[in-house]
Parts: structure tokens; sequence; C-alpha cells
């Protein structure tokens, strides 16, 4: 009976995996041969990688009981780097996936992440996206490696460094949930006693929702600067200002409004909701700068305004105060922190 990744060959277990990989339009030859053929009619290719490796970036078994399973860990992959090329205001072509697997794998997991990555795919609105191949190994963990690359379609990329003094600082999609759900399932509070509302946040944390179509939208409504809130929002604002060499000053009370959506999780553990909003990461929403004036594109939110840093002092203020003096933590997530 076959049950395991040990119990195939290399080449039965991609037998098992390929028939469900998505293959969008942009694909001109598929996973068989030493490399895949990808469209690239604007001439520019926009690429990122994204690593999830278990008990760093995921567990296999929470200690509340929750488990993350191969579709839930497909989907994140997915979702991560489908973000990355949203970020330049770019579409996605293509995915490359390198799988490390421990030889007691499961062959259903494998397969449940395969489906996870196709269903993101096409749910989250990349279906011109395919899975275009990628590599496997053995290992005593199971590592999950993305590649993906994207087209610019005819538009400049938004960088990081292009914020100015008096630009309007926006987001898009959601901020702090994703950290609710980290922390729900890193709590003793058991999955089956969640609230609707606690269960919304453990699902955003397990299958996150980036917001697909606003980077393109974004980069055509003349957004100067540009990048995915995947390690918290004050890390990340503090990355584009220094790219910027601006101040980006954020408004508290919006932000607040921004954690009250998040009251119902953090009652329940005890935390101040504010502090998810400002440093919890992988919601993989927009953060943006539009000039001055500007109408901002649906479904964005002005949450601040860029300085100049001689006013500032620093590379991040709320209400044009140090953050860290105001009791809001630490920055946000980085890998390599003890």
């Amino acid at each position: 009976m076959i049950s395991t990744v040990a119990d195939l060959s290399e080449s039965e277990l991609l037998a098992r995996i390929f028939p469900r990989l998505h293959a969008g339009t942009s694909m001109l030859l598929g996973p068989g041969d030493d490399c895949a053929i990808i469209a690239a009619p604007d001439g520019r290719t926009v690429i990122s990688i994204d690593t999830q490796v278990q008990d760093k970036d995921f567990r296999l078994l929470w200690p509340n009981g929750s488990t993350s399973s191969g579709f839930d860990v497909g989907w994140k992959a997915a979702a991560q780097n489908l973000s990355d090329i949203n970020a330049m205001g770019a579409t996605a072509t293509a995915l490359v996936v390198s799988l490390t697997l421990p030889g007691t794998t499961p062959v259903s997991w494998v397969e449940d992440l395969a489906d996870g990555l196709s269903a993101a795919m096409v749910a989250l609105g990349a279906s011109a996206c395919s899975v275009a191949g990628g590599d496997l190994s053995g290992g005593s963990e199971l590592v999950v490696t993305v590649a993906v690359t994207g087209s610019l379609d005819g538009v400049e990329p938004v960088l990081r460094s292009g914020a100015k003094v008096g630009d309007v600082v926006a987001v898009c999609g959601t901020m702090g949930f994703s950290a609710a759900g980290w922390a729900l399932h890193e709590s003793a509070l058991p999955p089956q006693g969640y609230t609707p509302a606690q269960a919304h946040a453990a699902a955003l944390f397990s299958r996150p929702e980036p917001p697909l179509a606003a980077g393109p939208l974004a980069a055509r409504a003349g957004a100067t600067a540009m990048m995915d809130i995947s390690d918290g929002l004050l890390r990340d604002a503090t990355r584009l200002a220094q790219a910027s060499g601006v101040g980006c000053d954020l408004d508290g009370a919006v932000l607040k409004q921004f954690a009250g959506r998040l009251t119902e999780c953090a009652d329940a553990l005890g935390v101040d909701p504010l502090t998810w909003v400002l440093t919890g990461g992988e919601d993989h929403g927009l953060l943006s700068t539009f000039p001055a004036g500007s109408d901002l594109p649906e479904c964005f939110v002005g949450i601040g305004s860029i300085v100049s840093m001689d006013v500032a002092g620093e590379a991040v203020t709320i209400d044009g105060q140090n953050f860290k003096g105001a009791g809001y933590g630490t920055l946000g997530w980085d890998h390599f922190a003890v």
C-alpha cells in the first residue's frame, strides 16, 4: 500500500503531482523538459522567490491542536509569491516549485499541496499564471520554495524608492488578521472553540488573500512607491521610507480603526490588536504612496503621509511620535531574530 513518499520513486511522485498543477495561458512549454518556456510579451520579466520551512514558517500541528494541511501550505506558497509580483505593479506568469520532503511525508499531503497551489492561483485572480515545473529532494524537514516570474504588461515597475515628500501613504488589503490567526494557533484556545471572527483570522493566516488586481491598478494610477506588507507595517514602511530617503508619518486614528476589526481575537488572548496591525506580517496587502491630491484607486485607504526625514527624525512615526516610545513594540517579523 502506497502511503508515504518513501513508497514512490521520484518519477512516480511527479506523476501524482503534475496533473494537479494549474496551467495558464502564459506557459508555452510546461513540466517534462529541463526548462519550461514562458511567454514574455512585454519583453521584461520580474522575478522573486520565497521559502517556507517546517516549524519556522508553518507547523503541521500547532499548540492549540490546529493543523497545517498540504493545501494550506501550497496556498500560502502561491499567495506570498504572487503578492511580490503584485507589489511591482506586474502580473504573474509562472511559478516553479522546489520541495524537500522527509520520506515519512504522506503522499496525500503532497497532492494536497499541489491542489492548494493551483486553487490559490485561480481563486486569487492569477489564472493566467502556470505552475511550470520544479524539483524534488529528500530531507529531514518539509521545505517549500517557490520562484515566480511576472510581466509588467506595458507599465513601469513601481519601486520602493519613489516616494516623495507630500505623497499620501495608503494600504490595500487586510492588516493584522494573519498575525491574529497565528496567535490563536499558538494559544491554548482550541480551534473548535473559535468564534466566526476568530475562525476568519485563522483562515487568513493559513490562506492569505493578497489583492492581486490592486498592484497593476495602483501602477496605472500613478503610485510613486509600493511594496507588499509581508513582515509587518512598521518594518515594511521603514524599508520603503529608507529606500526613498524620506520619513513616513502614519495616522494613529486610522490604524486604530483597522485594529478595531480584531477586537474579538485580541480580547480572547489579552492582546492590544494595534500591535498586530503594526507588526504582524503575512497578510500580503499593499503599502503604496500616491501624489498628494490624487484620487486613491478603489480599495486603497489613506493611512498617513510622506514627510521630510529632517522633519520626522525617524524613518517611521505615528502622529509625529517615535512608535517605540508610544509602546508599540518591535518593528515586525525577522527570520533571524532571537
